[in-house]
């Protein structure tokens, strides 16, 4: 099979491969891709100035030429991963696309030769494969540089608890968690039917209302919830109690209430057979609140004090309600490697979030940061912040920011600086565009992160 002359020509290998030597006009290239034994797609790619350097990502060969690929592209760095199999929505398992990852590694090695470096790099469930590579399949890979990266025992339990208080103080007849599979319409994000439109309107009753304000800010703060993730409102000023909320509100409609339970519920129970991955069975909610971000803390008492409310009382409400309780089943299946992370890095890490992240809260990374220290692994993990209300919106100067201050700890054995301002000089010097955003995260962190998983 031939493409079109002047854009790529390609064979075909064993009719499940397009082996492409010349590349596209924009870019020029060397391209194969194709379908696994599983019938995930992959992708590979090698610029004609490759540097040596392979980027593997998960989601690489289902957008190979948005803005971020095509500028890593153009910088030299040969380009490979996979595209998300279209049944993950009912049987997700990042320790199989890992497995897959490592058959595109093989697969590049054949086509082209033994890269000179491989870096781990993707965003979201390619976040969590990055990191979950870096402490457990780390043998063929260099470094790592996790984006929006989500851990899901983490990251559900800490929906549970904001959802947990919303149902306690808004909606005690509401579901949020075993919601029924047929919900979802088969996606990974986002619940149909009539779920999530009696939470809208739940949540759009208690916005009317300064009891209801007042519930809505407490839940955000026991979930440590984003207070901003959209751009529907301006960022708001930490200490404007009212901005505060009205951003809050936004959050919690616009964003969670399609999702009643946290985002991609229904694909992570799901995962292990159905079985429930959450519980609260030994959480104290007054402990949580103290553990809250400070400012989430003064709004909520704010918030309380002029509605009139008895804030000991709405804990003592959330205390007393039916617990949820995990599966066996369901831990045992996210504590095997590659499906749980344990800070626990064998090569440079470097993490990177967004401040208004909704689909993975930024507190999240707060606990790794906990279990980084416990297991003094220091030296090779760092982190770096973006000030922006979204998942995975990382632009082409801030993604090749990172990779240059990985490609600088692999070169010297030493980080370079990863602060706001550092990170920001980095990329004004990107051969982009785009104006990077890197921020001071401390005012948006919570005092400690509550849900950090330390199975045995």
């Amino acid at each position: 099979m031939r493409a079109a002359t002047g854009v790529m020509t390609c064979t075909v290998l064993l009719g499940l491969a397009l082996v492409c030597p010349s590349g596209t006009l924009a870019q020029s290239h060397e391209e194969e891709h194709g379908i696994l034994p599983d019938g995930t797609i992959y992708r590979m790619r090698v610029p004609s100035n490759w540097n040596g350097t392979l980027l593997r990502d998960l989601d690489y060969a289902g957008r190979p030429d948005n803005p971020v690929n095509s500028y890593l592209l153009s910088q030299g760095y040969g380009m490979s991963g996979i595209q998300r199999h279209e049944l993950r929505a009912f049987r997700y398992d990042p320790a199989r696309e890992i497995a897959n990852l490592d058959d595109v590694l093989d697969r590049f090695e054949q086509r082209w030769r033994t890269p000179d470096r491989v870096i781990q790099y993707g965003c979201s469930g390619g976040g969590h494969v990055t990191i979950a590579v870096a402490e457990d399949f780390s043998d063929r890979i260099d470094g790592a540089v996790a984006l929006g990266a989500h851990t899901p025992v983490w990251l559900m339990n800490t929906f549970l608890d904001g959802w947990f208080a919303m149902k306690a103080l808004i909606a005690p007849e509401l579901p949020v968690v075993d919601l029924p599979f047929t919900a979802s319409g088969g996606s990974a994000h986002g619940v149909e039917g009539d779920i999530p439109d009696a939470w809208r309107d739940a949540v759009d009753a208690a916005q009317e209302t300064p009891e209801g304000r007042a519930r809505m800010m407490l839940a955000t703060t026991l979930g440590q919830w984003p207070v901003w993730s959209t751009r529907m409102v301006p960022k708001p000023d930490l200490e404007d109690v009212a901005a505060l909320q009205h951003s809050v509100f936004h959050n919690v409609r616009d964003r969670y209430s399609y999702n009643p339970g946290g985002e991609a519920r229904i694909m992570f129970e799901s995962a292990a057979d159905g079985q429930q991955l959450s519980w609260n069975t030994d959480i104290d909610y007054r402990e949580l609140f103290e553990n809250g971000n400070e400012y989430y803390r003064a709004a909520v008492r704010g918030l309380y004090a002029e509605a009139g409310l008895d804030l000991d009382a709405d804990l003592d409400r959330v205390n007393a309600m039916a617990r949820v309780e995990a599966s066996p089943y369901a831990l045992d299946f996210w504590n095997a490697p590659g499906r749980n992370h344990r800070g626990r890095p064998t090569i440079p890490l470097l993490r990177m979030h967004e401040i208004g992240d909704f689909q993975v809260p930024m507190a999240i990374v707060a606990g790794y940061e906990d279990l980084i220290r416990e297991n003094g692994a220091e030296s090779l993990f760092r982190t770096a912040f973006v000030d922006a209300p979204t998942h995975c919106g990382f632009n082409p100067a801030e993604v090749g920011a990172a990779i240059e201050t990985m490609m600088h700890r692999l070169d010297t054995g030493s980080w370079a600086e990863t602060t706001p301002e550092a990170m920001n000089a980095r990329g004004a010097a990107q051969d982009t565009r785009a104006t990077t955003r890197f921020i001071d995260h401390h005012a948006y962190m919570p005092r400690s992160y509550n849900r950090t998983w330390r199975p045995r």
